[in-house]
């Protein structure tokens, strides 16, 4: 059965009528089309690219696909209808085309170095492995990798690489020969330098980025997912480390207090900036709005940026077209501009996945 949306598309800003034809846009009229939406502002799915459904709430791998999927809905009755998994230690590849879960693009597990990662999550070696672990987990994922690029080394008592910068260069190297791009999760500063200039694809976080690595960020086109949420809850993280690694806990708050600032800036310089959630673990499923509204309040996002971040932009940054002639049938309805409050995206009045009505 075809359905027929009618409302102000955006980012066209022109109200225009589609109708979904199975799983795809069509712009041509189809007569007995069911009207499931009419009026209101009509954007592309919204996009979680930095996300863990392969993770509990609490840290632990999950144990089913069943798991999997029932995460994965709690973000797809949010609204976000595209999923960068950006690790998991329990393979899904069952829900790739699932009906009921958003799109996925996945990574395989995390490559990180030796007891320098959260338990049973990653795949851990050591310098002389880590190319190899990367083209192996380049097969295991839909054409993304995941380096965990630095952690606490308690040796030092603070953060720092996972491995030298030959050995992370090999890696993305490595990567992009097996034709899959890297993600780097990365705090410090010294690991992020060494990883931007060695061509990754995406750096998760970024607190560490110094006003140089950004600027070489928007020549290279690197893109920044920052996720902000996770960021605001490092000072639980130095509570925890205090006593114990004071210096790491002083450099995490200090990670913390400047990591709006290094959004920002990297906003203007025009570095391609997607939004990302983190959920899996520390953080809860279904929280796109919250970073959404915080790189608007917190890093200065203009509205408008921010949804094609959500939106538009990072549905064409993952490969998943948007609502044009033969586009992917994924959508959310708000009954109000999101532009001008953005607010409304904690409430959306539709929400359609793969041509079929959600809610």
């Amino acid at each position: 059965m075809a359905l027929h949306v009618r409302g102000v598309l955006l980012p066209e800003d022109e109200t225009r009528d589609l109708w979904l034809v199975g799983d795809r846009v069509s712009l041509t009229p189809v007569a007995g089309a069911t009207t499931v939406v009419d009026g209101g502002f009509i954007l592309p799915g919204l996009v979680d690219a930095h996300c863990h459904i392969g993770i509990r709430p609490g840290g632990a791998p999950i144990e089913s696909v069943a798991e999997a999927r029932k995460l994965a809905t709690v973000d797809r009755d949010a609204g976000v209808l595209a999923i960068r998994d950006a690790g998991s230690p329990y393979p899904y590849p069952e829900l790739d085309h699932d009906p009921d879960v958003p799109r996925l693009a996945r990574a395989g597990r995390h490559v990180a170095a030796p007891r320098r990662y959260l338990r049973d999550i990653g795949v851990e070696v050591g310098d002389d492995r880590v190319a190899a672990a990367v083209r192996e987990q380049a097969g295991l994922g839909t054409g993304w990798v995941k380096l965990v690029g630095d952690w606490i080394s308690r040796e030092a008592g603070d953060l720092a690489p996972a491995w030298d910068a030959a050995a992370m260069a090999d890696a993305v190297a490595a990567a992009h020969a097996a034709g899959a791009r890297v993600a780097v999760h990365t705090f410090a500063e010294e690991s992020v330098a060494a990883l931007v200039r060695a061509g990754v694809d995406s750096v998760e976080h970024g607190t560490g980025l110094s006003g140089d690595d950004i600027a070489e960020m928007a020549a290279r086109g690197t893109a920044l997912v920052p996720t902000m949420i996770n960021i605001a809850t490092f000072g639980s993280i130095a509570e925890r480390a205090k006593d114990k690694f004071p210096g790491y806990a002083r450099h995490m708050l200090a990670l913390r207090d400047r990591h709006a600032r290094v959004v920002a800036d990297a906003y203007a310089a025009g570095v391609p900036i997607f939004v990302g959630s983190d959920a899996g673990g520390g953080i809860m499923h279904g929280r796109a709005a919250d970073e959404m509204i915080m790189l608007n309040s917190a890093a200065g996002m203009s509205a408008p940026d921010v949804l094609a971040a959500a939106s538009w932009g990072a549905r064409a940054w993952l490969g998943f077209p948007g609502l044009v002639e033969g586009g992917l049938a994924d959508l959310v309805a708000y009954p109000s501009d999101p532009r001008r409050d953005l607010g409304v995206v904690r409430a959306p009045s539709r929400i359609i996945l793969r041509g079929r009505v959600i809610r």
